[in-house]
């Protein structure tokens, strides 16, 4: 998030001063490691928790429209970078994978036949393909078919233009362009406290690593930092953070680099959660190319401990509580007993059991071939609610100061995918004047900014087209 605004604003404002911050030895090395999420290009083209089923059978698909305009909206900077030379070959962060659906069992075929039909005309779906047909599966994705039971009914959704992204790739290459321009990144220095200055702006309070602690004065301060960001935005004291909370979940995944493996299985296959279970529950089976190395991961399997960052402290989910969040997070704790139900079981189960969720996905899976890696720490958003007292919210919360001067990211999925509208909406609360005369680069940058491609077939092919071929994805 941080080095996407960073990446902008060179382009807007090439005079500026920037400054990164970063505590760790690297940027890249908590949320956008690519072992710490699952690198999908988040489009909603397999994720089932963005289509769910109403009470009358039909399928909701808002959220999803929602999702895949913003993709695209990541993908048209990121072809502009690519043309501008500010990225190199695309193949350096984003890999062509198909993206597939995946279910079983009478009830699940149906639901995802009504969402192939409610789906496959809309313009950001085009391609969309469905059947229930076992060898068809199988030459989709091989390990989904094979061993399986022959009277199962199952079926499956593919799009053939899919993506998988190496986030952590993708933000070095961004940061690094962002030196070659003269930003500094100070490495290894943890910010312990954010004053408003007297005459507008931040004195920011650093510790390095080694060396004595100093202060740095900035106009407008970004806070990136993943689950770090809900601490500092409260030590800014900023009256807009008020009320905000935070639920720390760590997870982890099965990962297997075989080669005889991974060949069978090009693409990343979402599942359908189990019935009560939270959308971060819902399992996939996807390829992973980092450092141009082929894998398949498995999971998620979630996991709890307090702290707000892998990285972090055992204290941070205490440290956060407040007068004015506590009451929001007791009301959306007693909300979300189907939460706590759910990481308890998966806290319980063994490694046999784990492992069978694996084999409904990939019936000859051999547990000699997998391995376990952990994931990184989300912290998802709990924020005071006028009727509820408090919510959990599962996704992305911008949170900027009334007179623009800081703004900081919470939240988690999905997150990194959607990093360029999230951003452009950091710019239009803390910069409403500068908009005007930032339109002519802004639509360079994101040629469909602030017009949707939903209601625009001819526009969507069109975008969709031509960020394809500058990014390499082959359908």
């Amino acid at each position: 998030m941080s080095a996407t605004l960073g990446a902008m604003i060179k382009q807007l404002e090439p005079d500026w001063s920037i400054q990164i911050i970063e505590a760790l030895d690297d940027v890249a090395l908590e949320s956008s490691n690519p072992w710490n999420n699952a690198g999908t290009g988040h489009s909603a083209l397999c994720e089932l928790n963005y289509t769910p089923e109403r009470a009358d059978g039909s399928i909701e698909t808002s959220s999803a429209v929602k999702v895949n305009e913003q993709f695209q909206v990541s993908r048209q900077f990121w072809s502009f970078l690519v043309a501008e030379g500010a990225l190199p070959e695309p193949e350096a962060f984003i890999n062509s994978s198909p993206h597939m659906s995946f279910v079983w069992g009478e009830k699940n075929v149906e639901y995802l036949r009504k969402r192939f039909e409610a789906l496959r005309d809309h313009p950001l779906f085009q391609g969309l393909e469905f059947s229930t047909d076992r060898e068809r599966i199988a030459e989709w994705a091989p390990l989904l078919a094979s061993g399986r039971p022959l009277g199962q009914p199952i079926a499956a959704t593919r799009i053939a233009a899919g993506t998988d992204v190496d986030f952590g790739s993708l933000t070095r290459l961004l940061v690094s362009d962002l030196q070659s321009s003269g930003a500094r990144l100070r490495l290894g220095h943890r910010v312990t406290g954010l004053k408003r200055r007297a005459g507008g702006g931040w004195t920011i309070s650093v510790r390095p690593k080694s060396g004595a602690a100093f202060e740095i004065e900035a106009a407008f301060v970004f806070v990136g930092a993943g689950g770090g960001a809900l601490n500092l935005l409260q030590k800014s004291g900023i009256r807009e953070i008020e009320g905000f909370g935070g639920f720390p979940v760590s997870g982890e995944f099965l990962r297997t680099d075989d080669p005889a493996i991974v060949a069978r299985h090009q693409a990343k296959v979402y599942g359908k959660a189990a019935v009560g279970s939270p959308p971060m529950s819902v399992p996939h089976l996807d390829t992973r190319v980092v450092d141009g190395q082929a894998s398949l991961m498995f999971g998620p399997y979630a996991g709890f401990s307090p702290k707000f960052l892998k990285s972090g402290s055992w204290f941070d989910l205490f440290a956060s509580i407040r007068p004015h969040n506590l009451y929001p997070m007791i009301r959306a704790g007693l909300a979300n007993l189907s939460l706590v139900k759910y990481l308890v079981g998966q806290l319980a189960a063994s490694k046999s059991t784990k492992f069978e969720a694996l084999r409904e996905f990939v019936p000859d899976a051999d547990p000699k071939d997998w391995y376990r890696i952990t994931a990184g720490q989300r912290v998802q958003v709990i924020k005071r609610d006028a009727k509820k007292g408090g919510v959990l919210q599962f996704g992305t919360e911008v949170v900027s100061a009334a007179d623009g001067s800081i703004a900081g990211l919470l939240g988690a999925s999905p997150g990194a995918s959607t990093a360029v509208p999230i951003m452009l909406d950091v710019l239009e609360r803390c910069f409403p004047s500068r908009m005007s005369a930032w339109q002519p680069t802004l639509r360079r940058m994101v040629p469909t900014y602030g017009t949707p491609l939903a209601t625009d077939e001819a526009k969507a092919a069109a975008t969709l087209g031509a960020t394809a071929e500058a990014l390499n994805i082959h359908a």
